[in-house]
């Protein structure tokens, strides 16, 4: 009886169509069956390629691992799986290292089929350390969640690649000069698409350059702990934060609004909101 089958990761682009490998294009259409985060986005892969797709199999990030049973009966069966996802290489902050790892479980033979990566695209064009880089994928939205991930962050001597939605963007780059210090920065937002636009600076410089919603999809590179490229090391430690009350004082005469005031400083030292705007109220309230 022969053995389980093969599952080939697939990287497919991230906005130009041409950026296909002739591999990646070769393994699509060979595959017993296509495993796609949405399978609207695959149809139209392959009419880009002119060719009729194999079964597409639906493996969206809120399901995956509910999904799994039916895959790994086919691969069991011998089948030959594709994964791909709606753009870049599968299983980096996106779905499919589920699938991967059960795959491996099984005894299945597993297959990289390597080509666009949003993360390697921006670190490549940044001009930042390369040598050692952690692609931190998605921070936390909010909370004690996102403060601690900021503060581990913080720490690493290593370039840090993180992927961010466009309206929350300016919000990201403020928190990572809060947690981090003012470091050197790349912002690259619709790679290799129309309108890509990759922008170098300071964090503050980035924040002064994009302060509201950023159109598309935004990748940023950020040098790591102790890479200064020659400049003065602007990263605060731990234990060099401002406090809380100060930096609440300090904004509130710069004239920012209390709630959004609130909602900005608890978000980034991961307080109860509520705590923090009624400090805000104390404080408004003396002489």
């Amino acid at each position: 009886m022969a053995g389980p089958g093969t599952l080939y990761v697939v990287a497919t682009p991230i906005g130009n169509l041409g950026d296909l490998s002739p591999r990646a294009a070769e393994v699509l259409r060979a595959a017993s069956a296509v495993v796609a985060e949405d399978t609207r986005r695959t149809r139209r892969l392959f009419a880009h390629l002119g060719a009729e797709p194999p079964p597409l199999l639906s493996l969206p990030a809120f399901d995956e691992r509910g999904r799994l049973g039916p895959l790994l009966g086919r691969l069991e069966a011998g089948e030959s799986l594709a994964l791909c996802t709606d753009a870049g290489t599968p299983g980096v902050s996106d779905p499919g290292q589920r699938l991967v790892a059960a795959a491996w479980e099984l005894g299945a033979r597993v297959v990289p089929i390597p080509g666009p990566s949003a993360a390697l695209a921006a670190l490549s064009a940044s001009g930042l350390p390369s040598d050692r880089f952690l692609v931190a994928g998605f921070l936390p939205r909010k909370g004690g969640g996102r403060a601690r991930a900021l503060e581990a962050l913080a720490r690493l001597p290593a370039t840090l690649v993180l992927f961010e939605a466009g309206n929350r963007t300016a919000a990201t780059l403020d928190d990572l000069r809060r947690a981090l210090g003012d470091r050197r920065a790349v912002l690259a937002r619709e790679l290799t698409k129309l309108h890509e636009e990759l922008a170098r600076g300071r964090l503050s410089e980035l924040l002064a350059r994009f302060p509201g919603e950023v159109r598309g999809e935004v990748t940023l590179v950020v040098e790591g702990a102790g890479d200064g490229g020659g400049a003065e090391e602007e990263a605060a430690a731990p234990g060099e934060v401002e406090p809380l009350e100060e930096e609440l004082a300090r904004r509130l005469g710069a004239g920012e609004p209390a709630s959004a005031l609130a909602r900005d400083v608890a978000r980034a030292r991961g307080l109860p909101r509520r705590e923090v705007y009624a400090l805000l109220s104390r404080l408004k309230a003396r002489p």
